[in-house]
């Protein structure tokens, strides 16, 4: 490695309030730049990245905050809808959010004078985590504390429902087969789940608990990674339902997985919430050991830029950014 792999994030914006949670947008959006949500303890705010990285005309980072939506109660979890546009006339902003008072709530503005929001209720217990069907945008599926997983459309009613063993703490779609639903649950159990016949279809095995997080890698849907006990693991779906590689890499728990964008090797992992801080490893799978180690803000979320090898991780008033090799 041409650095040494413990380091400073590259770029910091400074925010208003505690940044509970962070998401880049995922989809393109018909603009150069990278769109960016973030949640406090009672709004949201949206704004648009560009890095150095990608643009030789920019000096390290540009960030413009676009508009900042009031939310109400702490923000937990963001989702962002493939039918947001800023190339449009007028611009689509689309994008979902959960609270700590179980439900959901849909935005859509077109930064002027539309700003609507719908909530979304149903869910008995905490919300983990949500996601908008990739192709169309024309649903959202959530998971949560009460052991379901639920599909919504957009006017909040409830399209579908499973009901699971134990938490569910992540939920990812398929990007190109629109009814390919995986679920995960606390009790160290992967699902996909067929939304047509509403029928589980496969299931993986980490054999330890608890698992916090999981993620389907976007770049091979055939690889699917998680965080379990202290672990970290990841499973070849073609091969077997039991995990291919796995390997101890926070000393407490293991709190967040998720896959780079750009590069099916590329992960990171966040260790449990220490009394300040915890750790954020980048680690990839040509590496023994973590190729970048940073220390995020207690209860970070972390997310993967769309197109470049970078990382953003919220904090006490300010959100982080971390760029990698490929």
């Amino acid at each position: 490695m041409k650095q040494d792999s413990a380091r400073n994030a590259a770029y910091t914006v400074d925010c208003e309030d505690y940044v509970h949670v962070v998401k880049f947008n995922p989809f393109d959006s018909g603009d150069s730049c990278a769109l960016i949500a973030y949640g406090g303890n009672n709004y949201v705010v949206v704004g648009t990245c560009r890095f150095q990285e990608e643009d030789a005309e920019v000096e390290g980072m540009q960030y413009k905050t676009l508009r900042t939506f009031h939310h109400g109660i702490r923000v937990d979890a963001i989702a962002w809808s493939p039918e947001t546009r800023l190339d449009a006339i007028p611009p689509q902003l689309r994008f979902c959010t959960a609270a700590s008072d179980k439900k959901l709530r849909l935005f859509t503005s077109d930064l002027q004078d539309k700003n609507e929001y719908k909530e979304f209720d149903g869910h008995s217990d905490y919300i983990n985590d949500l996601v908008f069907a990739p192709k169309e945008g024309q649903e959202v599926a959530s998971v949560s504390d009460d052991h379901t997983c639920r599909v919504w459309d957009l006017e909040g009613n409830e399209k579908a429902h499973f009901v699971l063993r134990s938490p569910g703490m992540s939920v990812c779609w398929h990007p190109e087969e629109a009814f390919k639903l995986m679920v995960a649950e606390k009790n160290g159990t992967i699902r996909f789940y067929d939304l047509l016949t509403q029928q589980a279809i496969l299931s993986l095995e980490c054999e330890q608990k608890p698992l916090m997080s999981a993620d389907w890698c976007l770049k091979n849907t055939l690889k699917i990674g998680a965080v379990a006990g202290s672990d970290w693991l990841i499973w070849d779906i073609a091969q077997s339902s039991y995990p291919q590689d796995k390997r101890p890499v926070h000393v407490d728990r293991a709190r967040l997985f998720r896959w780079s964008r750009v590069n099916e090797n590329l992960f990171a992992t966040t260790g449990f919430p220490g009394k300040t801080n915890t750790q954020f490893l980048v680690h990839h799978l040509g590496h023994p050991q973590p190729i970048l180690i940073g220390t995020a803000a207690v209860g970070s979320i972390l997310t993967w830029h769309r197109t470049l090898p970078l990382c953003a991780v919220g904090g006490d008033h300010k959100i982080f950014f971390w760029v990698t090799e490929m």
